[in-house]
């Protein structure tokens, strides 16, 4: 069972990301506020739930949630400062939607840049250890699949209500007949044949 926090009887807040390997799409993060007192045996990693199980434990988050917020950073901010610091803008953003402000920040990872006054912990795996960087996994992972269903409706060609904009075969062989699309991530390396990108 994964443990509540990493600092009992303070306000913490877990955040983690989704997006990031992806070929299209913005960066999702979510940052959570678990009660002190909350337990799941069901909650774990995102990528170890299967997606009906995730939309189930994403109403159960959002029911038990001190807090929660999500963010997307989308595809031109990813072009110009690099999925890195994509990602933790959209962590800073997610934790700035907070409704409570939390004394400090539990990071799925290991980087991470200083957040206002706030301490942070980045912790490797953190959202197979910790129930508020799971929950903070779920919500990134179930909101960043929605945007992408939601644009697949857009191009359907590339499947991306099923590889969410991830390099799959399918998704390469759309790039090399249609060309890319404005979702697309520029900087990425879209075809096997491309200079690699620097991530």
């Amino acid at each position: 069972m994964l443990l509540n926090q990493i600092h009992p009887n303070i306000v913490e807040c877990g955040t983690d990301e989704a997006g990031r390997g992806c070929l299209c799409g913005p960066v999702t993060a979510a940052a959570v506020i678990l009660p002190p007192n909350f337990k799941s045996d069901l909650l774990n990693d995102s990528k170890k739930l299967s997606r009906k199980r995730r939309y189930q434990l994403r109403g159960l988050i959002e029911e038990h949630a001190i807090a929660y917020h999500v963010s997307h950073v989308m595809m031109e901010t990813i072009d110009k400062i690099n999925i890195l610091n994509a990602s933790i803008l959209a962590m800073h953003q997610a934790i700035d939607g907070l409704q409570t402000r939390p004394e400090h920040i539990a990071v799925d990872g290991n980087r991470f840049k200083p957040y206002a006054d706030i301490d942070a912990t980045t912790v490797i795996k953190g959202d197979g250890k910790y129930l508020h960087i799971a929950a903070a996994s779920i919500l990134a992972k179930t909101y960043r699949d929605d945007y992408m269903e939601k644009i697949s409706k857009e191009f359907p060609e590339y499947g991306w209500n099923q590889n969410q904009g991830y390099p799959t075969k399918k998704h390469r062989e759309a790039i090399r007949e249609f060309g890319t699309t404005h979702y697309h991530r520029m900087t990425f390396k879209l075809l096997p044949e491309e200079l690699k990108s620097t991530l």
